[in-house]
């Protein structure tokens, strides 16, 4: 079994209309316990907006924080899932149903395997 990085990303903007990301949440409730069942699910959870995030940096010895993005950004990391495949078609499987549940990008990128 490989680990994937399943990252959702966000546009800029407003939030889905209530009765929208309510039909969403559910969605991904229903993808998540599925994924459990499988055995397939490690964690998964939403990010708060970019402008609530910390920036630390080292800067000649000392460490610099900065608030808010590092970056401007048209989309961002909205979320994210980390599960278990068999390989890669299995996670693009998974990321496929997230992205229909969502209507967002969702990038899959395998976790580096250091053995």
């Amino acid at each position: 079994m490989a680990t994937y990085l399943l990252s959702v990303y966000q546009p800029e903007g407003p939030q889905p209309e209530p009765e929208v990301l309510d039909r969403i949440m559910a969605d991904l409730q229903a993808i998540n316990d599925d994924m459990r069942a499988a055995g397939a699910w490690v964690f998964s959870g939403g990010l708060d907006a970019p402008t609530t995030a910390t920036v630390l940096r080292a800067q000649g010895g000392d460490v610099v924080m900065t608030d808010g993005p590092f970056a401007e950004l048209k989309e961002y990391l909205g979320g994210f899932t980390i599960l278990e495949a068999p390989d890669l078609d299995g996670a693009l499987d998974w990321a496929g149903r997230i992205a229909k549940a969502t209507t967002l990008p969702i990038e899959v990128r395998p976790f580096f395997d250091v053995r």
